[in-house]
Protein backbone atom coordinates (compact mmCIF):
# COMPACT_ATOMS: atom_id res chain seq x y z
CA UNK A 1 0.00 0.00 0.00
CA UNK A 2 2.74 2.46 0.95
CA UNK A 3 4.57 1.77 -2.34
CA UNK A 4 1.53 3.03 -4.20
CA UNK A 5 1.29 6.14 -2.04
CA UNK A 6 5.06 6.65 -2.37
CA UNK A 7 4.90 6.59 -6.17
CA UNK A 8 2.39 9.43 -5.99
CA UNK A 9 4.36 11.42 -3.40
CA UNK A 10 7.59 10.97 -5.37
CA UNK A 11 6.08 12.93 -8.25
CA UNK A 12 6.26 16.11 -6.16
CA UNK A 13 9.10 18.21 -4.71
CA UNK A 14 10.77 16.21 -1.87
CA UNK A 15 10.96 19.03 0.67
CA UNK A 16 7.35 20.12 0.09
CA UNK A 17 6.13 16.53 0.33
CA UNK A 18 7.99 16.11 3.62
CA UNK A 19 6.38 19.20 5.13
CA UNK A 20 2.92 18.40 3.76
CA UNK A 21 2.85 14.73 4.81
CA UNK A 22 4.05 15.48 8.34
CA UNK A 23 1.53 18.33 8.67
CA UNK A 24 -1.26 15.91 7.71
CA UNK A 25 -0.01 13.31 10.18
CA UNK A 26 0.19 15.92 12.94
CA UNK A 27 -3.39 17.00 12.20
CA UNK A 28 -4.54 13.39 12.56
CA UNK A 29 -2.80 13.01 15.91
CA UNK A 30 -4.93 15.83 17.32
CA UNK A 31 -8.04 13.67 16.86
CA UNK A 32 -8.23 11.11 19.64
CA UNK A 33 -9.83 8.42 17.47
CA UNK A 34 -7.32 8.87 14.66
CA UNK A 35 -4.42 8.94 17.09
CA UNK A 36 -5.58 5.69 18.67
CA UNK A 37 -5.87 4.04 15.27
CA UNK A 38 -2.39 5.18 14.24
CA UNK A 39 -0.94 3.89 17.50
CA UNK A 40 -2.53 0.46 17.00
CA UNK A 41 -1.56 0.31 13.33
CA UNK A 42 2.09 1.29 13.82
CA UNK A 43 2.79 -0.17 17.27
CA UNK A 44 6.01 -2.24 17.30
CA UNK A 45 5.99 -5.58 19.10
CA UNK A 46 6.72 -5.44 22.82
CA UNK A 47 10.45 -5.56 23.48
CA UNK A 48 12.65 -5.45 26.57
CA UNK A 49 13.86 -1.92 27.22
CA UNK A 50 17.35 -1.15 25.98
CA UNK A 51 19.65 0.62 28.44
CA UNK A 52 22.15 2.91 26.78
CA UNK A 53 24.21 5.70 28.38
CA UNK A 54 22.04 5.50 31.49
CA UNK A 55 18.83 6.00 29.49
CA UNK A 56 16.11 3.43 28.91
CA UNK A 57 14.93 3.10 25.30
CA UNK A 58 11.63 1.32 24.59
CA UNK A 59 13.14 -0.12 21.41
CA UNK A 60 16.43 0.25 19.51
CA UNK A 61 15.08 2.18 16.49
CA UNK A 62 15.51 5.95 16.39
CA UNK A 63 15.00 8.75 13.90
CA UNK A 64 18.17 10.59 12.91
CA UNK A 65 18.53 14.36 13.02
CA UNK A 66 17.37 16.37 10.05
CA UNK A 67 13.87 14.93 9.82
CA UNK A 68 12.34 16.96 12.65
CA UNK A 69 14.64 19.94 12.74
CA UNK A 70 12.39 22.15 14.89
CA UNK A 71 10.68 19.61 17.20
CA UNK A 72 7.39 20.07 15.32
CA UNK A 73 6.44 16.43 14.80
CA UNK A 74 7.18 14.70 18.11
CA UNK A 75 3.56 13.74 18.84
CA UNK A 76 3.24 11.96 15.48
CA UNK A 77 6.64 10.29 15.70
CA UNK A 78 5.78 9.04 19.18
CA UNK A 79 2.65 7.34 17.77
CA UNK A 80 4.77 5.67 15.07
CA UNK A 81 6.74 3.92 17.82
CA UNK A 82 10.22 5.41 17.56
CA UNK A 83 12.41 4.57 20.53
CA UNK A 84 14.15 7.91 20.20
CA UNK A 85 14.01 10.98 17.98
CA UNK A 86 16.91 13.34 17.43
CA UNK A 87 15.76 16.91 16.81
CA UNK A 88 17.82 19.47 14.90
CA UNK A 89 20.41 20.24 13.84
CA UNK A 90 19.74 23.30 16.03
CA UNK A 91 21.86 26.45 15.81
CA UNK A 92 21.85 29.47 18.16
CA UNK A 93 20.29 31.83 15.62
CA UNK A 94 17.57 30.88 13.13
CA UNK A 95 18.81 30.44 9.58
CA UNK A 96 17.18 29.64 6.25
CA UNK A 97 19.78 27.15 5.06
CA UNK A 98 20.92 26.79 1.50
CA UNK A 99 18.91 27.88 -1.56
CA UNK A 100 16.18 25.54 -2.84
CA UNK A 101 15.98 22.99 -4.35
CA UNK A 102 18.20 21.26 -1.82
CA UNK A 103 16.71 17.78 -1.34
CA UNK A 104 16.80 15.20 -4.13
CA UNK A 105 15.66 11.60 -4.53
CA UNK A 106 17.67 8.85 -6.24
CA UNK A 107 15.02 6.09 -6.46
CA UNK A 108 17.27 3.75 -8.46
CA UNK A 109 19.64 3.73 -5.48
CA UNK A 110 17.12 4.02 -2.63
CA UNK A 111 19.00 7.17 -1.69
CA UNK A 112 18.73 10.89 -1.10
CA UNK A 113 21.09 13.80 -1.62
CA UNK A 114 20.58 16.86 0.54
CA UNK A 115 22.32 20.18 1.02
CA UNK A 116 19.89 21.68 3.51
CA UNK A 117 22.50 23.71 5.40
CA UNK A 118 21.21 23.57 9.00
CA UNK A 119 17.92 25.34 8.22
CA UNK A 120 16.13 25.72 11.56
CA UNK A 121 14.22 28.21 13.70
CA UNK A 122 17.00 28.68 16.26
CA UNK A 123 17.55 27.35 19.75
CA UNK A 124 15.02 29.56 21.58
CA UNK A 125 12.11 28.65 19.30
CA UNK A 126 13.01 24.94 19.46
CA UNK A 127 13.35 25.07 23.26
CA UNK A 128 9.92 26.67 23.58
CA UNK A 129 8.33 23.98 21.39
CA UNK A 130 10.08 21.21 23.34
CA UNK A 131 8.81 22.66 26.61
CA UNK A 132 5.25 22.74 25.24
CA UNK A 133 5.51 19.11 24.15
CA UNK A 134 6.97 18.00 27.47
CA UNK A 135 4.12 19.68 29.34
CA UNK A 136 1.40 18.51 26.94
CA UNK A 137 1.27 15.66 24.42
CA UNK A 138 4.65 14.35 25.51
CA UNK A 139 3.82 14.08 29.21
CA UNK A 140 4.34 10.45 30.11
CA UNK A 141 5.91 9.59 26.74
CA UNK A 142 8.65 6.93 26.81
CA UNK A 143 10.29 8.27 23.64
CA UNK A 144 13.82 9.53 24.24
CA UNK A 145 14.67 12.96 22.78
CA UNK A 146 18.13 13.82 21.52
CA UNK A 147 19.35 17.30 20.71
CA UNK A 148 21.60 17.57 17.67
CA UNK A 149 23.49 20.88 17.81
CA UNK A 150 25.61 22.82 15.34
CA UNK A 151 27.09 26.22 14.54
CA UNK A 152 25.64 29.04 12.49
CA UNK A 153 27.03 29.40 8.98
CA UNK A 154 28.53 32.84 9.67
CA UNK A 155 30.33 31.75 12.85
CA UNK A 156 34.07 31.32 12.33
CA UNK A 157 35.44 27.89 13.16
CA UNK A 158 37.63 29.27 15.95
CA UNK A 159 34.44 30.50 17.66
CA UNK A 160 32.36 27.42 16.90
CA UNK A 161 32.56 26.16 20.47
CA UNK A 162 30.57 29.22 21.58
CA UNK A 163 27.65 28.24 19.31
CA UNK A 164 27.67 24.65 20.53
CA UNK A 165 27.78 25.80 24.14
CA UNK A 166 24.90 28.25 23.65
CA UNK A 167 22.69 25.49 22.22
CA UNK A 168 23.82 23.09 24.94
CA UNK A 169 22.84 25.47 27.73
CA UNK A 170 19.47 26.33 26.18
CA UNK A 171 18.39 22.76 25.44
CA UNK A 172 19.97 21.03 28.45
CA UNK A 173 16.81 20.90 30.60
CA UNK A 174 14.68 19.66 27.71
CA UNK A 175 16.52 16.82 25.92
CA UNK A 176 17.80 13.47 27.17
CA UNK A 177 21.12 13.46 25.30
CA UNK A 178 23.14 15.64 22.93
CA UNK A 179 24.91 15.08 19.63
CA UNK A 180 27.64 17.39 18.38
CA UNK A 181 27.31 17.66 14.60
CA UNK A 182 30.59 18.60 12.94
CA UNK A 183 30.18 16.17 10.06
CA UNK A 184 27.52 17.64 7.80
CA UNK A 185 28.98 18.44 4.36
CA UNK A 186 26.49 21.26 3.79
CA UNK A 187 27.97 24.04 5.94
CA UNK A 188 31.25 25.38 4.50
CA UNK A 189 34.25 24.41 6.64
CA UNK A 190 32.21 22.47 9.20
CA UNK A 191 33.96 19.15 8.65
CA UNK A 192 37.28 20.79 9.52
CA UNK A 193 35.98 20.76 13.10
CA UNK A 194 36.47 16.98 13.17
CA UNK A 195 40.19 17.50 13.84
CA UNK A 196 41.36 16.74 17.37
CA UNK A 197 42.07 20.32 18.50
CA UNK A 198 38.66 21.63 17.43
CA UNK A 199 36.81 18.74 19.03
CA UNK A 200 38.85 19.21 22.20
CA UNK A 201 37.72 22.83 22.46
CA UNK A 202 34.05 22.03 21.84
CA UNK A 203 33.76 19.07 24.19
CA UNK A 204 35.78 20.72 26.94
CA UNK A 205 33.33 23.63 26.96
CA UNK A 206 30.26 21.38 26.90
CA UNK A 207 31.42 18.95 29.57
CA UNK A 208 32.56 21.78 31.84
CA UNK A 209 29.00 23.13 31.83
CA UNK A 210 27.57 19.61 32.02
CA UNK A 211 29.45 18.85 35.23
CA UNK A 212 27.85 21.82 36.95
CA UNK A 213 24.31 20.56 36.31
CA UNK A 214 22.29 18.55 38.78
CA UNK A 215 21.64 15.95 36.07
CA UNK A 216 24.37 15.46 33.48
CA UNK A 217 23.37 14.58 29.93
CA UNK A 218 25.30 12.21 27.64
CA UNK A 219 27.13 14.01 24.82
CA UNK A 220 27.86 12.08 21.63
CA UNK A 221 29.75 12.94 18.47
CA UNK A 222 28.41 12.25 14.97
CA UNK A 223 31.16 11.53 12.47
CA UNK A 224 31.35 11.41 8.67
CA UNK A 225 31.71 8.09 6.82
CA UNK A 226 34.37 9.71 4.63
CA UNK A 227 37.04 9.92 7.36
CA UNK A 228 40.18 7.88 6.85
CA UNK A 229 41.03 5.40 9.59
CA UNK A 230 43.90 7.58 10.88
CA UNK A 231 41.39 10.34 11.60
CA UNK A 232 39.08 7.85 13.26
CA UNK A 233 41.96 6.69 15.47
CA UNK A 234 42.48 10.29 16.62
CA UNK A 235 38.80 10.58 17.54
CA UNK A 236 38.86 7.29 19.46
CA UNK A 237 41.88 8.50 21.43
CA UNK A 238 40.12 11.78 22.13
CA UNK A 239 36.97 10.16 23.54
CA UNK A 240 38.66 9.40 26.85
CA UNK A 241 40.60 12.66 27.07
CA UNK A 242 37.62 15.01 26.77
CA UNK A 243 34.78 12.64 27.71
CA UNK A 244 32.96 12.02 24.48
CA UNK A 245 30.25 9.67 25.75
CA UNK A 246 29.65 7.87 22.46
CA UNK A 247 29.67 8.08 18.67
CA UNK A 248 27.02 8.05 15.97
CA UNK A 249 28.39 6.33 12.89
CA UNK A 250 27.78 7.88 10.43
CA UNK A 251 26.51 11.06 8.78
CA UNK A 252 25.93 11.54 5.02
CA UNK A 253 28.71 11.04 2.48
CA UNK A 254 30.20 13.28 -0.19
CA UNK A 255 31.12 10.19 -2.24
CA UNK A 256 29.16 9.27 -5.38
CA UNK A 257 30.82 5.90 -5.95
CA UNK A 258 28.77 2.98 -7.22
CA UNK A 259 25.50 4.79 -7.90
CA UNK A 260 23.00 3.35 -10.38
CA UNK A 261 21.50 6.75 -11.08
CA UNK A 262 22.70 8.19 -14.38
CA UNK A 263 25.90 10.21 -14.05
CA UNK A 264 24.27 13.16 -15.80
CA UNK A 265 21.49 13.30 -13.22
CA UNK A 266 23.96 13.06 -10.33
CA UNK A 267 26.04 15.87 -11.85
CA UNK A 268 22.90 17.96 -12.34
CA UNK A 269 22.01 17.61 -8.66
CA UNK A 270 25.46 18.75 -7.60
CA UNK A 271 26.84 19.04 -4.07
CA UNK A 272 25.27 17.57 -0.97
CA UNK A 273 25.35 14.66 1.43
CA UNK A 274 24.40 11.22 0.11
CA UNK A 275 22.29 9.01 2.38
CA UNK A 276 20.52 5.68 2.08
CA UNK A 277 21.51 2.26 0.81
CA UNK A 278 24.69 3.35 -1.04
CA UNK A 279 26.38 4.29 2.25
CA UNK A 280 25.25 1.25 4.27
CA UNK A 281 28.39 -0.80 3.72
CA UNK A 282 30.78 2.10 4.25
CA UNK A 283 29.17 3.23 7.50
CA UNK A 284 28.93 -0.35 8.79
CA UNK A 285 32.61 -0.96 8.04
CA UNK A 286 33.54 2.16 9.98
CA UNK A 287 31.29 1.09 12.85
CA UNK A 288 33.04 -2.27 13.07
CA UNK A 289 36.47 -0.67 12.92
CA UNK A 290 35.67 1.68 15.79
CA UNK A 291 34.14 -1.13 17.85
CA UNK A 292 37.31 -3.21 17.51
CA UNK A 293 39.80 -0.37 17.98
CA UNK A 294 37.98 0.92 21.06
CA UNK A 295 37.82 -2.64 22.43
CA UNK A 296 34.09 -2.50 23.10
CA UNK A 297 34.39 0.42 25.54
CA UNK A 298 32.77 3.10 23.37
CA UNK A 299 28.94 3.32 23.13
CA UNK A 300 27.87 3.40 19.47
CA UNK A 301 24.74 4.20 17.46
CA UNK A 302 24.62 2.87 13.91
CA UNK A 303 23.23 5.08 11.17
CA UNK A 304 23.45 5.00 7.39
CA UNK A 305 21.43 2.77 5.09
CA UNK A 306 19.13 1.16 7.68
CA UNK A 307 16.00 0.01 5.80
CA UNK A 308 15.18 -3.34 7.41
CA UNK A 309 15.60 -5.59 10.39
CA UNK A 310 18.52 -7.27 8.62
CA UNK A 311 20.24 -3.89 8.21
CA UNK A 312 19.72 -3.14 11.90
CA UNK A 313 21.08 -6.53 12.95
CA UNK A 314 24.13 -5.97 10.74
CA UNK A 315 24.86 -2.67 12.53
CA UNK A 316 24.46 -4.32 15.93
CA UNK A 317 26.72 -7.19 14.96
CA UNK A 318 29.41 -4.56 14.34
CA UNK A 319 29.00 -2.96 17.77
CA UNK A 320 25.97 -0.63 17.65
CA UNK A 321 23.61 -0.64 20.60
CA UNK A 322 20.94 1.39 18.77
CA UNK A 323 20.21 2.27 15.14
CA UNK A 324 18.81 5.35 13.44
CA UNK A 325 16.80 5.67 10.24
CA UNK A 326 16.13 8.63 7.97
CA UNK A 327 16.23 7.77 4.26
CA UNK A 328 14.83 4.34 5.12
CA UNK A 329 11.82 6.07 6.68
CA UNK A 330 11.20 7.95 3.41
CA UNK A 331 11.42 4.81 1.26
CA UNK A 332 9.90 2.21 3.60
CA UNK A 333 7.17 4.36 5.13
CA UNK A 334 5.56 4.84 8.56
CA UNK A 335 5.71 1.17 9.56
CA UNK A 336 9.49 0.98 9.44
CA UNK A 337 9.90 0.85 13.23
CA UNK A 338 7.37 -1.96 13.48
CA UNK A 339 9.07 -3.92 10.68
CA UNK A 340 12.55 -3.59 12.18
CA UNK A 341 11.42 -4.48 15.69
CA UNK A 342 9.62 -7.57 14.38
CA UNK A 343 12.98 -8.87 13.21
CA UNK A 344 14.23 -8.74 16.79
CA UNK A 345 11.02 -10.00 18.40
Amino acid sequence: MYKLIRSLLFSFDPEKVHEWSMAVLMRLTRNRICAGWIRQWARPPQMPEKEFLGLRFRNPVGLAAGFDKNAKYLAALDLLGFGHVEIGTVTPIAQDGNPKPRLFRLPADNALINRMGFNNEGMDAVAKRLQTWRNGAGKGSRMIIGGNIGKNKQTANEDAWKDYLACFKTLHPLVDYFVVNVSSPNTPGLRALQDADSLRNIFHALQEHNRLQEKQKPVLLKIAPDLVFEQVDDIIALTSEVKIDGLIVANTSISRDGLRTAEGRVAEIGAGGLSGKPIRAKSTEMLGYIHQRAKNRLPLIGSGGVFSGADAKEKMAEGASLVQVWTGFVYEGPLIVKKICKAFA
